[in-house]
């Protein structure tokens, strides 16, 4: 095959609009928002390309505003599990001859009507359904979704070239299977853009699918649903599937043809299902591919030489951005005593200054927890650090759920290195700072790299280059994304492939060309051209 056949337009990263005031995109989101605010829609399961409308109804509303009713979704039982399954293994001998071109087209395509036409309903049905301010979402549901169809089709042309010698009269070669069976794909509230890109990943290599969004993020999983649907998608190869996990697990996980898992969330679900799994592993036809990312407990760690201006802004940016409810986000810091009382003025500064309310606002930087369960587990964190003698609050701390899922951006400084909220996965904005005493840093190091389960981000700060490479080199296997002077969020497809390991998940990175290959199942070809005749070999003849 030759390079030509299998060139597409080089992927670039999607342009990150501004909203700034008096710009267009930031009239017509205002604008979007304000209409969908007014509506009241019902979101269907989408099972074999049929709108299901039946069960129960469940209100979605707004994590800032949760008196308000944006719409309602039909909640599916046991029979729909049943129907999602057999309408991806009715649709996958179709979906899995259809040439590489076609497929990568319709994501491609996908793509370009999320980046134009569709751009500030996406928005707004995350800023609504999520409570992300403007950019957050921007940089997620929009840029971040965009990136991952496009250089998801690049990878995939990638893989597909990737051939094996082929010496005189024989021709070798590698076919890239999809897996045999359906895809199970489970996908968090946090991001859109992983919402969408989960079940996305391994259809584009010719797999089906059926997904399960986060009850959470289902206003705008809908809106991702109708995207793949004007993109030309057929039906059965992605399913919407809209019921509790359990209920879907129990089925999907004992089913001959599951074979294979995409997830994202809690790392206790994670282990669960991969228990059940492995439990059920003689049921399958094939070994199920176990693709996931979970928990984190992100770090920031400072060396004496870091610039204290930026150290304390990447601690700001990083622990509170969607209110720390990234899987990246910071969430402990530690801090050489030397340069602490520039880093805590200029910290606090900040919080004091940030807004909080309403995304609709759009000078608000701060918005509302996911839910009343979030809000409660965070608020719990915060009354311990409230309590205890070992823990202070030097900046926010309070919270609220009248109107809506309220928390202030709040930092704690502990004496404790081990202390629970050093340790514990929160999932919200809190921000726990240890203040450690220049001389120990090379303790402070160890200190880091073993005091949490979890090892999916981290960031340093320093200005020497011997210093930066030790520390890298010490926490080698603290984050799977490691960041040198920023803050340990935002990674970009295309740029910083995304996964960590540890009890932070399988690190097959997505985005990147690993996690597609999960999504394949290869087969080496060998066609002889001249095949022999004769079972002879040379060293046979006389001497």
């Amino acid at each position: 095959m030759s390079d030509a056949f299998f060139k597409l337009p080089k992927a670039t990263n999607e342009p990150v609009l501004s909203y700034a005031p008096g710009s267009a995109e930031k009239t017509a989101l205002k604008a979007k928002l304000a209409e969908m605010k007014g509506q009241t829609i019902e979101i269907p399961q989408t099972i074999g390309g049929k709108k299901i409308m039946e069960g129960e109804k469940i209100a979605i509303r707004p994590p800032h505003e949760h008196k308000h009713i944006l719409g309602y979704y039909y909640k599916g039982g046991t029979q729909h599990v049943h129907q999602a399954i057999e309408a991806a293994l009715a649709a996958k001998p179709a979906w899995e001859a259809m040439s590489w071109e076609a497929r990568a087209a319709i994501f491609l395509k996908a793509a370009d009507l999320l980046a134009g036409p569709y751009r500030a309903k996406m928005n707004a049905s995350t800023m609504l359904g999520q409570s992300k301010n403007a950019y957050q979402s921007e940089i997620d549901a929009v840029a971040e979704l965009c990136d991952f169809f496009r250089f998801n089709a690049e990878y995939l042309i990638q893989i597909y070239s990737e051939q094996p010698q082929s010496p005189a009269l024989t021709w070798n070669r590698m076919e890239y299977r999809a897996l045999e069976g359906f895809v199970f794909a489970i996908t968090p509230f946090n991001f859109t853009s992983i919402a969408g890109n989960l079940p996305a990943a391994p259809a584009l290599m010719g797999n089906t699918v059926i997904w399960k969004p986060a009850e959470t993020q289902i206003y705008s999983a809908a809106v991702i649903m109708e995207i793949f649907e004007e993109a030309g998608l057929p039906d059965g190869v992605i399913n919407l599937l809209l019921v509790d996990g359990p209920i879907a697990g129990d089925i999907i996980f004992s089913h001959a043809d599951f074979a294979g898992l995409h997830f994202t969330g809690s790392t206790k679900v994670f282990q669960s299902m991969w228990t059940t799994i492995g439990k059920n592993i003689s049921k399958y036809k094939s070994y199920p591919r176990i693709v996931g990312e979970t928990g984190g407990k992100d770090f920031i760690l400072a060396h004496p030489s870091a610039d204290p201006k930026a150290l304390a802004v990447a601690m700001v940016r990083g622990a509170f951005e969607f209110q720390g409810q990234k899987c990246s986000a910071a969430s402990r810091v530690y801090v050489p005593q030397s340069i602490w009382p520039a880093v805590k003025e200029m910290a606090v500064a900040m919080v004091k200054d940030m807004k909080m309310g309403s995304p609709e606002d759009f000078r608000n930087f701060i918005t509302a927890v996911i839910d009343e369960r979030a809000f409660d587990k965070i608020s719990n964190y915060i009354v311990l650090a409230r309590d205890a003698k070992d823990a202070e609050i030097i900046a926010g701390g309070k919270y609220d759920k009248t109107v809506g899922y309220f928390i202030e951006p709040t930092m704690v400084v502990v004496t404790d290195p081990k202390h629970r909220l050093l340790e514990e996965e929160i999932f919200g904005p809190v921000l726990t700072i240890y203040v450690y005493e220049d001389a120990q840093f090379e303790d402070i190091l160890k200190l880091v790299d073993s005091t949490s389960p979890y090892a999916l981000t981290g960031a340093i700060f320093a200005r020497e280059r011997g210093v930066i490479q030790a520390m890298s080199k010490a926490l080698r296997n603290a984050a799977g994304n490691f960041y040198i002077n920023d803050k340990p969020t935002g990674a970009v497809v295309g740029q910083q492939p995304f996964g960590g390991a540890r009890a932070s998940g399988t690190n097959d990175k997505a985005g990147s060309v690993w996690n597609l290959l999960r999504w394949v199942s290869p087969r080496a070809m060998k066609e002889n051209f001249n095949p022999p005749v004769d079972y002879t070999y040379p060293f046979m003849g006389e001497s």
